[in-house]
């Protein structure tokens, strides 16, 4: 609705409109242009000032401070808990953070996100759940359980991959990922389809049922450029979201492995899909875009 101030002087009523909500995108599913997710470019999404009109500030004890949370919205129905965050929104910004004792050390330390909006409100935290041995010996073909937690602390989202073959001449031994939400209760897959030359995924539902596909580059290289991956209908002809790795910079590319990501999908997509979504994402970071040891 809109809001009435009283002018004493002239005793009017002006109609004062209030600015965009806080749940508001800008750029539908429809228009996947390559800087949807950072107008003017690398790292130049908006994020307005704290206690700007239509995004609440908030910071929950315990957790990191700095970066305002979203605010938790209703929650739709037959919604897991923890995914009422996704179903106002229709892009994902995902930002791995730097770990300065790999840098120095080149040892491989857990890898630690954080999941936010297009305004820059942070979503989820995620972090990986793997031993050293783990992480240094399988590189980026190791199996990890990532945990996903909300602004509380509460685990909401579970991704489980499994020891899988990271060579696409081995058709049997693919790649996957488990998509859980709440911890225990599958929501969706993610596995790899064999092709001999492109990059191609399948997405699934909780009975394992195809339901979109993922398609790639031929050769993922992220050379002063993004990399695109299109999320499309099972006969490829309709594009409904996009998974995009960006460009983060020379220096931050040569020398670390912390990626930048965003994920674009119908607002109006089942929650749980776009929580199979983010499976998506995080599986492509680590099978091309993690660095070996």
């Amino acid at each position: 609705g809109s809001l009435f101030c009283l002018n004493s002087s002239r005793s009017s009523r002006h109609i004062v409109y209030p600015k965009h909500q806080a749940g508001h995108i800008g750029k539908q599913a429809g228009h996947l242009g390559s800087q949807a997710f950072y107008p003017g470019g690398q790292h130049s999404y908006l994020v307005p000032p704290a206690g700007a009109a239509g995004i609440p500030v908030q910071n929950q004890p315990g957790r990191p401070a700095g970066v305002p949370w979203m605010p938790a919205p209703p929650p739709p129905l037959n919604c897991p808990p923890g995914l009422e965050y996704l179903s106002q929104i229709d892009m994902i910004l995902i930002h791995q953070q730097i770990e300065l004792l790999e840098v120095l050390f080149s040892f491989e330390s857990s890898n630690v996100y954080d999941i936010k909006n297009s305004f820059g409100q942070r979503i989820y935290f995620a972090a990986e759940d793997t031993n050293f041995c783990t992480r240094n010996c399988c590189g980026r073909s190791r199996p990890f359980t990532l945990r996903i937690t909300d602004n509380v602390g509460r685990e909401v989202i579970t991704l489980e991959r499994p020891l899988r073959c990271n060579c696409c001449c081995c058709p049997c031994c693919l790649q996957e990922i488990e998509i859980q939400a709440p911890p225990g209760v599958p929501v969706g897959y993610v596995t790899q389809t064999w092709h001999p030359c492109l990059t191609k995924f399948t997405i699934k539902n909780q009975n394992r049922e195809d339901v979109l596909k993922i398609s790639g580059p031929c050769i993922v290289c992220s050379c002063f450029a993004g990399v695109d991956f299109e999320i499309t209908s099972l006969d490829e002809q309709t594009v409904v979201g996009r998974i995009s790795k960006h460009w983060s910079g020379l220096l931050r590319e040569a020398f670390t492995d912390a990626d930048n990501f965003g994920i674009q999908f119908p607002r109006d997509l089942d929650v749980k899909l776009k929580a199979v979504m983010i499976g998506a994402c995080f599986l492509i970071d680590y099978m091309f875009f993690e660095r070996t040891r």
